[in-house]
């Protein structure tokens, strides 16, 4: 344009005319459509239309096609959506596209679904998620890995604990310790699960904390649990983030790492064993639970309960029924166990030991167990509450995990050390939490030559019937004769001579499997093998009266004896602290009958 040109600005009543006014996703005011990127841009502070005032526009021209987010028409019940304590801007996006990809408005729902308050929505967290601690203080248990004398808290003073894997039994406190961990390094957490994750959702998380990292300077820490679930593919995702320290990985996994885990992980990550909780972390964490709850219950109720129970004369507490947090742990007054809990009459001591009992170290298992008897009636029958709560745990037992192998390990030892009731109770424990019959059976084949062997004969035919009796009949049936069968392997008498001696000479195959076989002992099938040397020299031994010599083994092991002879101890060992221990405790202090000759051919 010219100099000389006369320049065209429209007026604001004429920019109305021109571009429709849309709501602020934000803050909900009328904003022209041109002037949306700048007003958002100036924290919702500029270029913000009178509210009176409605956008004009020509009859004839078609409106423009906006994004769902500015769309203009807000109903009530799309409001309640964006406005909603759980509903991001992102998820009403969601909803409203899918609703359109239904054919049918939002506001055709019924509202009755989404009348929740955030009381409610908090409300329906269990108890054990709602109680997690708020930081280390609070932490019951794995004193080795939380003591101020601990490797773990001199990493986390120094500022760097680096990658770690979390091994312990369902609910130790691994995914616990993990967030208290990020909250005390001041990192991103981020929290994923193997069992609902993929690699694109970690790739998502690694590259979010590449970028955390390079911009902010802040650190990530990813947790991801069940990290067991991963395949080893999926593992090596994890490798180049952690070497060049681009984020921080806790893994948590109930499952043996040295079994389920790359090497190549592993060598990256440090590996921390958390134990099973004991009775008294138990007890300070329903304490804690407890104190908790009943800090969330109206003083007026507390007063009016008090008032109508009677008072209990009860006896000074003691160790061993105390439910108090230990001193170090909490600087609150302990709770007394000498009645029940005001207003919880039915959390009596007996529930209380209940509860400590049959969570078997697992707090999750136990604040569930306490979430059911805070809810009951208070004035239910203790007994009938009792018997409730035993059928609600179900025995912690995985047919593919690491007690599946620790107890059918028990059972064979018990067995090999000749101690019949070990071996009775590890094979009820098995098989009343749904052990495979048939898996016990076959270990049972494999005891009677390993152990039993060359001392009684009759071992193997028994247990390959013991296997056959439980293909044919089955349980519940067929325990009987795996009783029968573990009973006779404990009590016959052990000889490892034939698995000892094949050991031997395994090792001594491995040396050269190229060596020949002596020409005496090969097969000469055809006239061609006879002309060549082959069987020639060999004493066939029916034939003689008496005991003749041939060459059976190559020359480099000629002398070697593979199977020793029977009595030979000359590769046993003698432990005199071990015989004596075996005498005071397994022989009820009587000296051993045999000491005498052994010592003998020592």
């Amino acid at each position: 344009m010219s100099s000389g040109a006369l320049s065209y600005s429209p007026s604001h009543s004429q920019r109305r005319l021109m571009f429709p006014t849309v709501s602020c996703p934000i803050c909900l005011q009328p904003v022209l459509e041109e002037n949306i990127n700048k007003h958002l841009d100036s924290s919702c502070s500029i270029h913000v239309e009178p509210q009176g005032e409605s956008s004009s526009r020509p009859k004839n021209t078609a409106p423009k096609k906006l994004a769902p987010i500015f769309s203009k028409a807000r109903d009530k019940h799309t409001s309640t959506l964006a406005d909603g304590p759980l509903v991001t801007p992102s998820m009403t996006q969601d909803t409203l596209t899918t609703s359109k990809k239904r054919k049918f408005e939002v506001s055709s729902l019924s509202s009755k679904r989404f009348k929740g308050t955030p009381s409610d929505f908090k409300s329906a967290v269990p108890l054990a998620e709602r109680l997690r601690p708020q930081c280390l203080d609070e932490f019951f248990g794995q004193k080795h890995l939380t003591g101020p004398e601990s490797l773990l808290m001199s990493m986390l003073d120094s500022g760097i604990i680096g990658s770690l894997i979390l091994w312990g039994p369902p609910g130790c406190g691994k995914t616990t310790l993990s967030r208290l961990l990020a909250r005390h390094m001041d990192c991103n957490f981020r929290e994923l699960s193997a069992t609902s994750s993929g690699t694109n959702d970690v790739r998502a998380v690694l590259e979010e904390a590449k970028a955390t990292l390079s911009l902010a300077g802040r650190k990530t820490i990813l947790f991801l649990d069940e990290i067991h679930r991963f395949s080893k593919a999926q593992q090596d995702v994890f490798l180049p983030c952690i070497e060049r320290g681009q984020i921080q990985m806790i893994g948590a996994t109930t499952e043996n790492p040295s079994f389920r885990l790359t090497g190549a992980l592993l060598s990256r990550c440090r590996v921390l064993v958390l134990e099973r909780l004991t009775n008294d972390d138990i007890r300070g964490i329903i304490s804690s639970a407890v104190e908790r709850v009943l800090a969330s219950v109206p003083s007026e109720r507390l007063e009016s309960q008090r008032a109508a129970s009677p008072p209990v004369a009860t006896e000074p507490m003691t160790s061993q029924n105390s439910l108090s947090r230990p001193q170090s742990q909490s600087s609150q007054a302990p709770i007394s166990c000498d009645g029940p809990f005001l207003p919880y009459a039915q959390l009596t001591d007996r529930v209380i030991s209940s509860i400590v009992s049959l969570s078997t170290g697992d707090a999750r298992t136990a604040l569930s167990l306490l979430e059911l008897v805070l809810t009951s009636k208070p004035d239910r029958d203790e007994h009938t509450l009792l018997a409730s709560l035993r059928q609600s745990v179900s025995a912690s037992y995985d047919r593919v995990g690491e007690s599946h192998y620790d107890m059918i390990s028990a059972l064979h030892k018990s067995i090999r050390g000749s101690h019949g009731s070990a071996a009775m109770y590890w094979l009820a424990r098995m098989l009343t939490v749904g052990e495979d019959p048939l898996y016990i059976a076959r270990r049972l084949v494999v005891c009677a030559s390993e152990d039993i062997g060359l001392a009684d004969t009759h071992a193997l035919p028994l247990a390959m019937a013991a296997l056959q009796a439980c293909q044919v009949i089955g349980m519940p049936e067929c325990r009987i004769n795996l009783a029968h069968c573990v009973g006779y392997l404990s009590e016959a008498p052990k000889c490892t001579r034939a698995y000892e001696a094949y050991n031997r000479a395994e090792v001594a195959a491995k040396l050269d499997p190229t060596i020949p076989v002596p020409m005496a002992v090969r097969n000469a099938p055809t006239a061609l093998m006879k002309e060549l040397g082959y069987s020639e020299g060999y004493n066939y031994n029916p034939s003689f009266r008496h005991p003749v010599h041939n060459d059976y083994l190559p020359t480099a092991f000629r002398g070697d004896k593979f199977l020793k002879e029977v009595g030979d101890l000359s590769d046993k060992d003698w432990n005199e602290q071990e015989l004596l221990r075996w005498e005071q405790e397994g022989n009820g202090g009587r000296l051993w009958e045999g000491r005498s000759s052994a010592q003998h051919r020592r």
